[in-house]
């Protein structure tokens, strides 16, 4: 019989893993409150409803009956994912374990129950309880970030010798981007950025690849960037690795994809967080079956629905990397010198503005204005391309 995936969120990341399962001969009913989100059309069945409502949810859920669910690339709806999987019986992980993997308050506590590296932190009660501690309680600089939320979003570098007014501006930025309207300050760790890519089965933790960030580096840390493999040594990229396990096992999360965010500073590992689900910016979606040959998209759909992933290599891996467009804000007059783009090492090229729209500064990840994916033979000389494309695709602002 035909299994059915309900696949929540229907957006531009989604789209590689409705099509995955359809390819599978699975029968997608894909969920998106947006009536135009553009996943909804590739979909077997498309229903527009709140995703972010567990009630709603569960009674599509329930009328459809489905095998299976998944919430790739995205945390909004993780918990209603959670309680589906709890009230139906169904594959992957529970609504407590969703709100500890979207919780990074909770998440800290978890990896410090369970020895997992990871920074200093301190839940905050309002911007002056943040100060005081950032002043007593911290040798080195801090972030502040949301407790619940991604994409670099409300994130910023704050030091003990700035100035008070622009620390708390910082802080109510980050407090009116988080979910719950809590903001963690934590110690800042200097050093590169990664993410692990992994598939968790039946408590084995699978670790498939580690990518390589790009960052715009402080204050907001947004990501311009990613390669896979890491370009890193074997030692750095084995304490990744095991840092990552480690973090995995102490969130208790079984059956599903996890993408955990770390980075090193003087040969150890910090675990940033732990999100349990496919990663974003077509990391886990192309990047990773691209280096590895792995297809962790359909691995993570088999989990969804109970069955166990092949995790073996189906296509030749290659140096993959993923770069950024973002130009100088303002109003878009043209974008120049696309045929470039136009080679055969370029996988996937996207531009997301036309003349006429606002560029805006790059605070977050949804300020980017587009993306190209480019292979190569080595990650280095994918970076190379990747980087030369960026700098010579030429948009013109005023």
């Amino acid at each position: 019989m035909q299994k059915k995936l309900l696949v929540l969120a229907a957006g531009i990341l989604q789209v590689p893993v409705i099509k995955k399962a359809k390819e599978m001969g699975i029968y997608v009913i894909a969920a998106d409150g947006d009536p135009n989100a553009v996943g909804l059309k590739y979909a077997d069945k498309a229903i527009v409803v709140n995703i972010t409502s567990e009630e709603d949810v569960l009674k599509v859920a329930r009328e459809e009956k489905i095998d299976g669910v998944i919430h790739p690339c995205s945390e909004v709806s993780m918990n209603v994912m959670g309680r589906l999987n709890d009230e139906l019986g169904l594959s992957g992980i529970t609504r407590e374990q969703a709100i500890c993997a979207t919780n990074k308050h909770l998440m800290r506590e978890a990896f410090e129950s369970g020895n997992a590296p990871s920074p200093k932190s301190i839940l905050t009660e309002n911007a002056e309880d943040a100060w005081m501690h950032l002043q007593n309680d911290f040798s080195t600089d801090g972030i502040l970030k949301p407790s619940r939320n991604s994409g670099s979003r409300g994130i910023a570098k704050v030091s003990r010798d700035m100035d008070k007014a622009d620390f708390v501006k910082a802080y109510d930025i980050a407090f009116n981007e988080s979910r719950d309207k809590s903001v963690l300050l934590e110690q800042f760790i200097e050093g590169p950025e990664f993410s692990i890519e992994i598939i968790v089965w039946n408590g084995k933790v699978n670790v498939l690849t580690v990518t390589d960030k790009k960052t715009t580096g402080a204050p907001h840390f947004v990501e311009l960037g990613h390669n896979q493999p890491s370009c890193y040594s074997k030692e750095d990229v084995d304490t990744l690795k095991a840092a990552a396990v480690a973090g995995v096992k102490a969130l208790g999360v079984n059956n599903c994809a996890c993408h955990a965010e770390a980075k090193l500073m003087d040969g150890k590992a910090y675990l940033m967080e732990i999100g349990a689900r496919l990663g974003g910016d077509f990391i886990s979606t192309e990047l990773t079956h691209l280096s590895t040959g792995i297809d962790m998209v359909a691995a993570a759909i088999n989990v969804a629905l109970g069955i166990e992933p092949d995790l073996n290599p189906k296509e030749e891996p290659k140096g993959v990397c993923i770069r950024y467009f973002c130009p100088k804000p303002g109003k878009l007059v043209s974008v120049g010198n696309t045929e470039i783009l136009k080679d055969p090492r370029v996988y996937l090229w996207e531009i997301y503005h036309k003349a006429g729209d606002v560029i805006p500064e790059v605070t977050s990840s949804l300020c980017r204005s587009g993306h190209v994916i480019v292979t190569e033979s080595s990650p280095q000389k994918a970076i190379a391309l990747a980087d030369r494309m960026v700098n010579e695709v030429k948009f013109e602002t005023e």
